[in-house]
């Protein structure tokens, strides 16, 4: 807290899932802070001192992976060393004696262990702990010049101006890419309408597991969202209002149409997904029946040609251009021109899949403050400061809010800043990603057991035309499995042919074991299996995290489509749920076959 460090950056890989639990509450202590907190996430801290400033920032929410992995991708000259984590606890920190086991080190191989061993006759913990910390500071110190050395070199840009990935990948493409006037930015009603039809990807399981000696083949699209920036037409230009049937005034109309939609009663995979509301909370999935809801013309378009009707009742319509192409084939071009353990080929693919999620940021940001005990007991009493949520910071609070105006309605004009976002950029590029996959959905030639965003499992190989690893768009065969297990979306295990096994479980820490049998009994109704896992509990109030046992309860549940079991209460398939035009499931009753 001295003038030289003054408008100094100071990075923390992970600060604000670890460092920052620690550090905020110190901080506002010493001096005046301005966090910047997005959806729950810490972005940034603005941290002033006399006439001084000071910000902190995460780094892995620019270059997200590990810091051992990205010392090893930019080749630094000090690379992350080795401690044994969980060795420590308070009762040891003066521990003087023999290298803790190997046991104690995390995410290191034996032969690491038996090289780190070499250098030692008597382990120091506070030593080796000041050591360690000191090396990771300098190896993520070198890497963050390569990284702002190689993006300033490509596309004359700082770094260190932009907190995130995204943010960074914007920069890019509006200083180099974009047309002047092109990209309208979407705010208010226009923006609250069209995202009523961002969905997302699309993930689905629909087969629960193969049959014995049939194989599956797991195959991902090259860069599907790239793909499509490339190869497909953007809404741009102002959006204009229409009510009616637009298409009957103008049968080419690009935009976003408020529809009646009716899905074919037939359809075992149905391609447009939909917000239904449930006990649980909203939930995304792709029925049957009739609702109503906001598409993409073109998804629209793709539809119709299965069978789905649409009444356009209003919307908006675009102009339309081919905007992110030279973006998309100049990045690409260089990641394919650099070998994976190249660190241009890992910048390029971040900032291809980083871009388009920037255009489908909420604009309605929150604002937070730093209030001490007097200044909160004021500002709380004013409604107009409509206060959502205090967190306490020793003698201060945390602040989020969202001003009003003199009405207690609207939000106050100067609350919602220009953030750059255009609602119909994202809600277009992912329904392109939906359209794409779409083809692998009904169709005759194979048997679908379970898709995600860009990847598909069948019963059968691709033909060839559709393969390669190098042109965007196209398929890559990640495995071929001897055995495969699809128990919901971000559910499954697979065993591949060369006896690797693979298995997802969200929510569940990989480091939990789990086996071919676990999810075999997980077929059978109302089977379910118990795991305990150790999760962090965070606290800012406190300023500590806490590491806890987690009960984790594992069963096969109706999250996006409808069960179906044999006699023997084993799961055997699915079917699309049906929604009426309250967008309440109408077939939620248990199928046994």
């Amino acid at each position: 807290m001295i003038r030289k460090y003054d408008n100094y950056k100071v990075y923390i890989h992970n600060m604000a899932g670890f460092d920052a639990i620690f550090l905020l509450k110190i901080l506002a202590e010493l001096g005046n802070i301005k966090p910047i907190i997005h959806n729950g996430d810490l972005i940034s801290i603005n941290f002033k001192f006399k006439n001084y400033n000071i910000i902190f920032k995460d780094s892995l929410k620019i270059l997200i992976t590990s810091l051992r992995k990205l010392a090893k991708l930019f080749a630094v000259e000090v690379q992350k060393s080795n401690f044994p984590y969980s060795f420590v606890n308070e009762n040891n920190l003066d521990y003087i004696g023999p290298i803790p086991d190997f046991k104690y080190f995390d995410g290191i191989s034996s032969l690491d262990y038996n090289c780190y061993i070499e250098n030692y006759n008597i382990w120091n913990l506070r030593d080796e702990a000041i050591k360690y910390c000191e090396i990771d500071c300098i190896s993520l110190y070198q890497v963050l010049l390569k990284f702002n050395s190689l993006i300033f070199n490509l596309f004359h840009i700082n770094i260190h101006k932009y907190p995130t990935l995204s943010s960074l990948a914007f920069a890019i493409f509006r200083i180099n890419f974009l047309l002047e006037n092109t990209i309208p930015q979407l705010t208010g009603q226009v923006a609250k309408d069209i995202r009523q039809g961002y969905t997302g990807g699309s993930v689905d399981m629909y087969i629960p597991e193969n049959i014995e000696g049939k194989k599956v083949f797991c195959y991902d699209v090259n860069a599907l969202y790239p793909s499509v920036m490339k190869d497909w037409a953007m809404p741009i230009g102002k959006p204009t209002l229409f009510e009616g049937n637009i298409r009957e005034i103008n049968p080419n109309a690009f935009g976003f149409f408020y529809c009646k939609i009716t899905a074919p009663n037939n359809l075992l995979h149905p391609i447009l997904q939909t917000h239904v509301k449930t006990v649980d909370g909203i939930r995304t999935i792709a029925p049957l029946g009739t609702w109503f809801d906001m598409i993409f013309s073109e998804e629209m378009d793709n539809a119709v040609k299965l069978g789905y009707k649409f009444e356009i009742l209003w919307g908006y319509t675009f102009k339309k251009n081919y905007i992110f192409k030279n973006y998309v084939n100049i990045l690409y071009g260089l990641r394919i021109l650099h070998p994976k353990p190249d660190p241009l080929n890992y910048i390029t693919k971040l900032l291809l899949n980083s871009l388009y999620g920037r255009f489908g940021m909420e604009d309605s940001f929150a604002d937070f403050l730093i209030l001490d005990n007097k200044s909160y007991t004021k500002f709380e009493k004013d409604p107009k400061n409509n206060l959502l949520n205090v967190v306490p910071l020793g003698d201060k609070f945390l602040i989020k809010h969202r001003p009003l105006d003199k009405d207690i309605n609207t939000f106050l004009d100067n609350a919602t800043e220009t953030h750059n976002v255009s609602i119909g950029i994202a809600a277009a590029i992912t329904a392109y990603a939906r359209i794409h996959m779409s083809q692998f959905k009904n169709n005759p030639n194979f048997n679908l057991f379970y898709s995600d965003t860009d990847s598909i499992y069948i019963d059968r190989p691709l033909p060839d035309y559709m393969i390669s690893s190098t042109i965007l768009g196209k398929m890559k065969l990640e495995y071929i499995c001897n055995r495969a297990i699809f128990l919901a979306p971000k559910v499954y295990y697979l065993e591949t042919e060369d006896g690797k096994v693979i298995y997802k479980v969200k929510g569940l820490k990989h480091e939990v074991d789990l086996t071919l049998s676990d999810f075999e009994s997980l077929l059978y109704k109302d089977t379910f299996i118990k795991k305990v896992q150790n999760v962090w509990r965070k606290s800012l109030n406190e300023g500590h995290i806490e590491i806890l046992e987690q009960l984790y309860t594992l069963k096969v549940t109706e999250n996006k489509r409808k069960l179906i079991f044999d006699e023997n209460n084993k799961l055997i398939d699915t079917l699309p749920f049906i929604i009426n035009e309250d967008k309440e499931i109408v077939n939620k009753d248990v199928i046994n076959k």
